[in-house]
């Protein structure tokens, strides 16, 4: 037997240990549904591309480090087509997380890779560039998607491989404990990604597969949450979340939505609303905020004179998008 496959092996544990990962949409969450999860650790989303920040990154940790997460990684979203993008996407990945969560070197920092067209040796140039910066790295992409990467050449440079593989259709709520039947044979892999809907709260859930996994979490990293946390109510900040006459909760966001279907345009973020337009596949869509009521996520779009208009990105039910966001 080789070193190389003992060590392999040593690493394999058998306690698994639940993950989640917390983006924007996941703002919503309280203290409470934390503890209902009860998951260990979390991977929080700093960054996307060189134009986008997650605005909820301090309420994210605060309110799942009161809710039982005691450690973080944090991960990036690319969108390079090549080793110059990717460096200005790490050096933006990290200026991000620095600003926004304090995150201090020997912390884990991941590259979300699944998009089309990203480059191996561009994967590897950003994972570097954060090695340079003082971080352990991380990989993830989807199972589907591994053909288009060379897992050997990327693996030197990375120190955990997160793999996504779904075991019941998007949207499904799933529990704790997948099946291992269905695990993704696939070289490398430390935290598997099983779900997009952990127990029914929208959120992707993940197991560990090696003790690796569980060390490159780095507890110093979660900040510990504020004292005057009410447990039993989700954090609102004024300044970027308010409730519309209708009573829906909005959140300022600024970003770009491309549309994979027809979608209608409407004045109001209702099916009822009387309709601007309906939009072809491929339509682009510049907002500055959302809502999660009824069975959509609702984009509000600025169209100048104090007007808007409001366009349903996902089905808040099943978490399908019906785009991409950048």
């Amino acid at each position: 037997m080789s070193q190389e496959v003992t060590k392999e092996r040593k690493k394999i544990m058998t306690q698994r240990t639940t993950v989640i990962d917390l983006a924007s949409f996941q703002s919503g969450l309280t203290v409470d549904n934390y503890k209902a999860i009860g998951a260990e650790y979390a991977i929080v989303k700093i960054s996307e591309s060189t134009n986008y920040t997650n605005p909820y990154i301090r309420s994210l940790i605060d309110l799942s480090a009161a809710g039982g997460i005691k450690g973080y990684a944090f991960y990036h979203f690319g969108r390079f087509h090549n080793d110059a993008q990717a460096v200005a996407e790490a050096n933006y990945f990290i200026n991000a997380a620095k600003a926004r969560a304090n995150v201090k070197p020997g912390t884990l920092m991941i590259l979300d890779a699944e998009i089309q067209g990203m480059p191996t040796s561009s994967v590897i140039t950003f994972l570097d560039t954060l090695r340079a910066a003082g971080y352990r790295t991380g990989f993830y992409t989807y199972k589907y998607l591994l053909p288009n990467f060379d897992l050997e050449a990327i693996h030197p440079h990375m120190d955990m491989f997160w793999l996504a593989a779904y075991l019941l259709a998007n949207g499904r709520a799933a529990d704790k404990n997948p099946d291992f039947n269905y695990f993704p044979s696939t070289n490398y892999v430390d935290l598997w990604q099983y779900t997009d809907n952990l127990l029914g709260y929208n959120v992707d859930g993940s197991i560990t597969i090696t003790d690796n996994a569980i060390k490159l979490f780095n507890p110093s990293t979660a900040p510990a949450p504020q004292p005057k946390v009410d447990q039993s109510k989700p954090v609102v900040n004024p300044q970027t979340t308010w409730t519309d006459t209708l009573g829906d909760t909005w959140h300022n966001e600024s970003g770009t939505f491309t549309s994979n279907t027809w979608l209608h345009l409407r004045w109001g973020a209702r099916v009822t609303s009387a309709p601007i337009g309906v939009l072809p596949p491929g339509s682009v869509i510049k907002y500055d905020a959302y809502s999660r009521h009824g069975d959509f996520v609702w984009l509000r779009q600025p169209r100048g004179n104090g007007q808007y208009g409001y366009i349903a990105c996902r089905d808040a039910r099943t978490g399908e998008p019906y785009g991409t966001f950048k």
